[in-house]
């Protein structure tokens, strides 16, 4: 199952890597292609399914969204799964006293949630994903409103701060999921752990 959803979140991701243009001959396509945002180094452009092949600007603006969605999550949960080995918040996480140190750590942590604290969980990710997550009409893909970038007067340095944020979250995604396969391979995710012969709680 960790395979499957590596190697399907790997194709996703790889798929937005690319921006897009107009339908057009694939020639100019990628000359396009090579110059836009987001087909930066190391990889340039990046299509190895050739999903934009025929795709247009709006294909690649929904595309760009979901990649950007899906980073800032990742660079979430590499925090989190970081932060549970050495921190818990205090306190109680149901009205029957399981206090939050109580729980594991990684997936044995989540199966451990009382019923009530999962579906708070569910709630909380449809409403982000229904009402809370909006794109900002005419502005660029994965704005959603929060003025981060407003201190920034350069239109060029925003553009580097976007870029700086899709390599980011591409390496969280990729990160994230490198965490979660060997903490079912081997209960051993923390490199440093181990160089440090630091303990692990999983």
């Amino acid at each position: 199952m960790i395979k499957a959803i590596a190697i399907l979140s790997s194709l996703i991701g790889a798929s937005a890597f690319a921006p897009a243009g107009r339908a057009a001959p694939q020639s100019a396509m990628k000359m396009a292609f090579e110059s836009a945002e987001g087909a930066q180094p190391p990889l340039g452009f990046f299509d190895p399914l050739g999903l934009l092949k025929e795709a247009d600007q709006e294909r690649f603006d929904n595309l760009r969204f979901v990649e950007l969605k899906h980073g800032r999550i990742a660079m979430l949960g590499v925090v989190g799964h970081l932060v549970q080995q050495n921190y818990r918040f205090p306190g109680s996480i149901d009205l029957d006293g399981t206090s939050f140190s109580d729980l594991p750590n990684g997936f044995a942590g989540l199966a451990a949630v009382p019923a009530f604290g999962l579906f708070q969980i569910i709630a909380s990710i449809g409403w982000w994903e229904l009402k809370g997550w909006k794109q900002v009409e005419g502005s660029t893909p994965g704005d959603f409103g929060i003025p981060y970038l407003n201190g920034i007067d350069s239109e060029e340095d925003r553009r580097k701060k976007r870029m700086i944020e899709l390599n980011n979250g591409r390496a969280a995604m990729m990160g994230l999921l490198a965490l979660l396969i060997h903490e079912q391979i081997n209960h051993r995710p923390y490199v440093i752990n181990d160089i440090l012969g630091l303990p692990y709680d999983f």
